[in-house]
């Protein structure tokens, strides 16, 4: 089987974005398919490179990025929803005049549509937030 996974919490003050995880590699653990992560809403915290937990935390944002490496997953963050939260690529970074960038590795910025895609083509969209 086939998920999209669609991340509408941030990484702390939830227990969304760990859980998604937790589900994420117990997906493909199992031998499933993830289609697309979508990080939407306060979930575009996910994405972010400058988030940094306490020294007897683990890091979501890290472990999300070490995932998506790991298993060359397709990482989208809402680039309305990044945008109204200070989560930038060196190209909106640029366009909005910003002085720097701080989405991670691995993500990229995009629209809705690709929500849309992810529903139409994974067969599953589990939504966790």
């Amino acid at each position: 089987m086939n998920f999209a996974l669609l991340i509408l919490g941030p990484p702390y003050s939830t227990q969304a974005s760990a859980s998604a995880l937790r589900f994420a590699r117990a997906t493909l653990a199992g031998g499933h398919g993830i289609y697309r992560l979508f990080f939407y809403h306060d979930g575009v915290h996910n994405a972010s490179a400058l988030v940094t937990a306490g020294q007897d935390e683990s890091t979501l944002p890290e472990q999300w990025q070490q995932l998506i490496e790991a298993h060359r997953l397709d990482s989208v963050v809402c680039i309305a929803a990044a945008t109204r939260r200070g989560v930038l690529d060196q190209q909106q970074s640029k366009r909005l005049g910003k002085a720097g960038n701080n989405l991670g590795d691995g993500h990229e910025l995009s629209g809705l549509g690709q929500l849309v895609d992810a529903g139409l083509n994974a067969d599953r969209v589990i939504t966790f937030g």
